[in-house]
């Protein structure tokens, strides 16, 4: 299942919905194997040094499901209300890398980081280290 407009919406309905009007805040939102969508946020901290990735919740949640999450997109409202797309930070695509390579992940167009299109977590991260520790026949 690859990164969708349905999929996008519902991280920038989220962040409509909890954080009305406010620059950069922001949501990710998943899909996991059966299709359902996963939201989370990053909880506003006072020590940024504990700070933790809009994905985070939803890649625990899956987790905790025992599901296999197939899709990921970051969003965050800018200070002009536009809503641009973040690709997945390196800690993030450590945790996405979990369920392989074919996760798929929105990344920003160059020209326009509001515009995006979904490729596969292999596609970002080509020479993944633990590649070659990996189980083919496995999801880890």
């Amino acid at each position: 299942m690859k990164v969708d407009q349905k999929l996008v919406d519902a991280a920038i309905g989220f962040v409509n919905s909890r954080f009305p009007n406010q620059p950069w805040e922001g949501a990710a939102a998943l899909y996991i194997e059966d299709g359902t969508i996963l939201i989370s946020t990053a909880p506003a901290v006072v020590n940024e040094s504990v700070s933790l990735c809009h994905e985070t919740g939803a890649i625990c949640e899956a987790y905790a499901r025992d599901k296999r999450v197939t899709a990921s997109v970051c969003v965050s409202r800018n200070e002009k209300s536009e809503f641009v797309v973040l690709s997945p930070c390196g800690v993030c695509q450590e945790r996405l890398w979990y369920w392989g390579g074919e996760v798929q992940v929105a990344v920003p167009e160059e020209a326009n980081p509001t515009h995006w299109r979904s490729v596969a977590l292999s596609e970002v991260a080509p020479h993944y280290w633990r590649k070659q520790f990996m189980n083919t026949t496995d999801h880890k």
